[in-house]
């Protein structure tokens, strides 16, 4: 590769890295992945209730999860990977997993690079990650983008979603619906989302309720800090307390009968309406390579939840029917609408 073009990527791999793009999917993920901790702590406090016998026997076999950061980390210049490549071509023969660690770099390289863009409220077009990951792993371009997605996914609860546009252009799309697509504040910012569903996971582990002094004790084994700014969250007490808290997300009010008052978190009516309990402990056992029945405890009030949901909804269709065929005696029954359950 001619010494300018080289030089052209090295830049772009840092001003990426001094946007912030790996320490913030760095911080993203752990935040998730306390809320999966918090997750695995309950299922082994179940195990000596009824059902723990199949929570054992079904969980996921273990798997093992390099660091986030240690990937992130480990992105080197198209110059180092050349001159390896080129050095020791026995070596990548008689080592099939070379190719893929070097798939993996540009995986890492993709994630900041949309993490870039979406800081910047900007789409991705399909050249400008082509150019990013290099010409030279176009073939692999499907793989890299999907582990990328993936990745974004944990971490932010977002995902990257081919737009409408005059040529193939990609966003990150909140998994909530909430405002700026995720940054809930105008302007730039990285999402919330994920944080969002860490701790209505959080919430759903302490039995549908968490004490303050709970959650804050999960987030601080991860650096976040009432009243200190944080890089992703911005300010996370005022975060919970305010934002999310006027957006119904979350309720936040003072435990009964406390003095001095105490208060505690539980799901705002925003929360219930956009997501569920399963779709909360989907997210948090995809974080922690495990699967949701693994819980088992949680995974059958998950269950529960789910059924009513079903039932509610199923009340609603027929009173919808209901009100559409009074007063119309006469129509005929083919013709009635039937409702569809999205």
């Amino acid at each position: 590769m001619p010494h300018d073009q080289k030089s052209k990527l090295h830049s772009r791999e840092n001003s990426y890295q001094a946007g912030g793009g790996a320490q913030a999917y760095g911080d993203a993920e752990e935040i998730a992945e306390a809320a999966a901790e918090a997750a695995e702590e309950s299922s082994a406090k179940s195990q000596s209730q009824p059902g723990a016998e199949y929570s054992r026997n079904h969980r996921a076999p273990p798997k093992a999860k390099p660091s986030a950061k240690l990937i992130l980390s480990s992105s080197s210049s198209e110059s180092d990977e050349s001159s390896h490549e080129e050095s020791e071509p026995s070596v990548q023969k008689d080592r099939p997993f070379l190719h893929q660690d070097l798939i993996e770099r540009r995986v890492a390289i993709l994630l900041q690079y949309l993490l870039h863009n979406y800081n910047l409220k900007q789409l991705t077009t399909k050249e400008e990650m082509l150019k990013v990951i290099t010409k030279k792993y176009e073939k692999d371009f499907p793989e890299i983008l999907r582990k990328a997605s993936e990745k974004l996914e944990d971490a932010f609860a977002v995902e990257v979603r081919e737009v409408s546009s005059s040529q193939p252009s990609y966003d990150l799309i909140s998994k909530l619906k909430l405002p700026n697509n995720g940054r809930i504040r105008a302007g730039k910012g990285l999402p919330k989302t994920g944080f969002l569903m860490s701790i209505l996971g959080i919430i759903f582990i302490q039995g549908n309720s968490a004490s303050e002094e709970d959650i804050w004790k999960i987030l601080k084994k991860k650096r976040i800090y009432p009243g200190k700014k944080h890089r992703v969250f911005g300010e996370p007490r005022k975060l919970m307390t305010q934002y999310l808290v006027k957006l119904k997300y979350l309720e936040y009010r003072q435990v009964a009968h406390s003095d001095p008052p105490r208060y505690e978190f539980l799901w705002g009516p925003q929360a219930h309406a956009e997501t569920s309990k399963m779709k909360v402990l989907e997210y948090l056992a995809k974080i922690n390579k495990t699967t949701p029945h693994a819980i088992s405890a949680l995974y059958q009030e998950a269950l529960k939840d789910e059924k009513e949901r079903a039932e509610v909804r199923d009340e609603d269709n027929t009173d919808t029917t209901d009100q559409s065929t009074e007063g119309s005696p006469e129509k005929s029954p083919t013709a009635s609408t039937t409702p569809v359950d999205t």
